[in-house]
């Protein structure tokens, strides 16, 4: 039987992020634009400010194609995998590790004042999933599709129901 590599909850693989020039992955192309105003906010680049009006206008543009609320200033490790990205909503306080994977319409937000969620690497979150409050989401996760996570995900975990019930997840031995 063939293994199959699991990714790094620390190292980013920026791969996964990549989008060929003239091709049409609107989830891509949203992150690429919010990848650029963090770095030209960062640059001391002369050009930065001008640059960094036309990454706004991108993120604008993919916000819209994409149907997805994900601010500029979100915390987002490197190799996020957006599939399908309609739908998806995350607080800008929100910080999301390395390595993770969003399906539609999940939300990752708050439930008033106390702080949001802070996922760790390599987490799933399925389809339709809300994650809400100061939550903490362990390394290797897994969120059921429309789970409603209101307390901590240890690693290797997984959740699933509304509200989310945390279960040990299970690997085959083979």
């Amino acid at each position: 039987m063939e293994r199959v590599s699991v990714p790094s909850a620390e190292i980013p693989d920026m791969s996964r992020e990549h989008k060929a020039r003239f091709a049409w992955v609107p989830s891509r192309a949203l992150l690429a634009s919010i990848r650029a105003y963090q770095r030209h906010c960062a640059s001391r680049n002369p050009l930065a400010p001008l640059l960094k009006k036309w990454a706004v206008l991108r993120h604008g543009f993919w916000s819209v194609m994409t149907g997805a609320d994900i601010p500029l200033n979100t915390k987002i490790a490197g190799g996020l995998l957006l599939p399908h990205a309609s739908g998806v909503v995350i607080h800008p306080d929100a910080s999301i590790g390395p390595n993770c994977l969003i399906f539609q319409q999940v939300t990752i937000g708050t439930r008033g004042p106390g702080g949001a969620p802070q996922i760790s690497g390599h987490v799933d979150i399925g389809a339709g999933a809300k994650i809400l409050g100061p939550v903490k989401i362990g390394k290797h996760a897994v969120i059921g599709a429309n789970a409603v996570v209101l307390s901590d995900v240890p690693e290797h975990c997984m959740a699933v129901g509304i509200p989310a019930v945390v279960k040990p997840r299970k690997y085959s031995e083979e």
